[in-house]
This record gives structure tokens, C-alpha cells and sequence, in this order.
């Protein structure tokens, strides 16, 4: 077999090797980004405490990764899911209060741990079905109606906690997130349980294969049978799903919920999962690269704040990460092209 090669600024680079690089990009970027951290913090980064808040910080993120992850495989996009999150948030918290807590939105009722919970995912999931019925039957474009659905959530934040804090949670409800199995924090394993869910489903499902049709190219996956307003609002829905989950986690993790709580939370996971290889132009993405995008954008925010770069510095930086991923996404496709 002829082997081949490619010169990059003088340097001979088997084209063997540049495509396994090009193809494990995301996974060679956390590993240089981590290694870069551990040297310039002395190994202090690296600590199990250090990766442990690290860990925990990101866990609740990659449930929205996931769900917008999926939804920008279907050449689609949701700006609503940090203000859903923090309805869902909310939502579940006014059902966690403790009963004697005198400020409780439903002061001196106690509620069974179970309807927080129930409360939090039926927000989500609502939400995520009105988005898919806007988008695939009402044939809005994904920005414009989850543009409109991000103010209604946050709305409907405002007005449900009259603008205040719902604190005083139940120990029982916090340790759902703040409990540790061993050294492994409960948040961890959830995470990894919805990314298992959701990899069968994306690699292992005939609906699967339909939502990369559908992000590769609508018309022809309608040709070949798919109903794609359908799988369409199954996964905003499924999307809305898991952002009520988040909502409950991160409430569970804060001990509180309020109505600033999810605020920016999709700048985060759009940035990640761009950066881990989810492609805007639809059709193409792993439920790994969401996870490896993840804790590449995590890392950056923990060594930012562990090394004491201004969190309004973080903003930029995460605002160029989008444009740049996004960037060097259309420059490869357009060399496919």
C-alpha cells in the first residue's frame, strides 16, 4: 500500500496520521488544555478535590449539552434551555421548601420528595414539546422560536417566584445532588447514565439514524419515510426532558433556585458542544464529542477562575471559543463540499 504524506510548515505528516488527528481533534485539545492547567497550577488542577468541584460544576451542563446537542444534529438550535432550566429550577424548589419555613412560597405544606422532581421534568418537557410543535408544525425556524419560548420561560419565572428566592430546601432533596458515592459525586453518575441513554439511542435506534438524516438533509430523509415533524418534536421534547432534570440537579446542588438561576447556561452548552464537534451545519456529532466539548469548556472556566481571570473575561472568552469552532466547522465542510 502506497503511503502518503502531507507537509505542514516542513514538517512530512503521514496523511494516516493527520486524519486520526483531525478525527480525535476535540479529545487531543482536553488532553493538551488539561496537561497546559496541571503544569501552570504546579499539579494543584489536578488534585481529586480539584476535579471533583470540576466535575460537579460541569455535570448539571451536560445534561443541556445532551438535550442541544441532539437538536443541533437536527440542523437545529435552542436558545431557551437556560431559561427553561431555571423555570424547572424553580418550579421544583417551591415543592422542596421545608414546611416551617416561614418565607416558603407554599408555606406550612409538606410535599412528598417525589413532586419536585415529577414538577421539574413536567416543566421541561413541556416546554421542549412546545418548542418541537413550533418548529416542526408550525414551521417557525429553531432561533426565532426558541427565542420567543426563552422569554415566555422567563416570564413565567419572574411572575411564579414573585421575583424572589426560593431557599430553605429539604435535606433529602439536596443530597440528591450533593451526595457522594466513595470519592464519586452523585452528579457524576447521573451524567453518565443519561450519555449511556442517550448514545444507544443516537447509535442503536432507528430513530437515531433518523435524526442524523434529518440534520444531513431533511427532504431526502422525507423521501426515504421518516417522518421528520415527528422525530422533530421528539427531540425537543426528550431535550426538554433533560432540561428538567438539570433544573432539579442544580437546584438540588445550589440549595436554592432563583429567578437569575440557568442565566447563560445555553451560552455554555452551545459553546460546548460546538467544541466538541457537533456540527451546525446538522448531521454530524457524537455523544462523546458532547461530553468531550463539555469538559474542554469546563476546564477552561475552572483554570480561568483557579489562575483568577475576572469571570467578565470568561464571557469573551467563550464567546470567541463559538465563533471559532463554528468557523473552522464551515471551513471543513466546505472543503468536503
Amino acid at each position: 500500500m502506497e503511503k502518503t504524506e502531507t507537509k505542514i510548515a516542513g514538517i512530512k505528516i503521514p496523511d494516516r496520521l493527520k486524519q486520526i488527528l483531525s478525527s480525535h481533534t476535540s479529545f487531543i485539545t482536553f488532553f493538551l488544555m488539561l496537561m497546559a492547567l496541571g503544569i501552570m497550577t504546579n499539579g494543584g488542577a489536578l488534585r481529586i478535590g480539584s476535579l471533583q468541584n470540576l466535575v460537579v460544576a460541569e455535570a448539571v451542563r451536560g445534561f443541556a449539552a445532551l438535550g442541544v446537542g441532539m437538536i443541533i444534529i437536527t440542523k437545529g438550535i435552542d436558545l431557551s434551555l437556560g431559561q427553561v432550566i431555571g423555570l424547572s429550577a424553580c418550579v421544583a424548589s417551591s415543592f422542596a421548601q421545608s414546611p416551617d419555613y416561614a418565607s416558603a412560597l407554599y408555606a406550612g405544606q409538606e410535599f412528598a420528595i417525589w413532586l419536585p422532581i415529577v414538577a421539574g421534568i413536567s416543566v421541561g418537557a413541556l416546554f421542549g414539546l412546545f418548542n418541537g410543535i413550533l418548529v416542526a408544525y408550525g414551521n417557525i425556524p429553531p432561533f426565532i422560536a426558541t427565542l420567543g419560548s426563552m422569554s415566555i420561560a422567563r416570564g413565567f419565572k419572574l411572575i411564579y417566584t414573585q421575583a424572589s428566592t426560593l431557599g430553605s430546601l429539604k435535606n433529602e432533596y439536596k443530597v440528591i445532588s450533593q451526595g457522594f458515592l466513595g470519592p464519586i459525586p452523585y452528579l457524576l453518575m447521573y451524567v453518565i447514565v443519561a450519555a449511556f441513554i442517550i448514545w444507544l439511542l443516537m447509535n442503536h435506534t432507528k430513530q437515531g439514524k433518523s435524526i442524523y438524516a434529518i440534520g444531513g438533509n431533511a427532504q431526502a430523509a422525507k423521501v426515504s419515510g421518516i417522518n421528520v415533524k415527528l422525530q422533530l418534536v421528539k427531540v425537543y421534547l426528550y431535550a426538554g426532558i433533560l432540561y428538567g432534570i438539570a433544573g432539579i440537579l442544580l437546584s438540588a446542588r445550589l440549595g436554592l433556585a432563583n429567578p437569575l438561576t440557568g442565566n447563560d447556561m445555553e451560552l455554555d452548552a452551545i459553546a460546548a458542544v460546538t467544541v466538541g464537534g457537533i456540527s451546525h451545519a446538522g448531521g454530524v456529532g457524537t455523544v462523546g464529542g458532547m461530553m468531550i466539548g463539555l469538559m474542554t469548556l469546563g476546564l477552561i472556566n475552572f483554570g480561568m477562575t483557579y489562575l483568577g481571570v475576572n469571570s467578565y473575561f470568561q464571557l469573551l472568552v467563550k464567546g470567541g471559543i463559538i465563533i471559532l469552532a463554528v468557523y473552522f466547522d464551515m471551513r471543513k465542510h466546505a472543503r468536503k463540499d
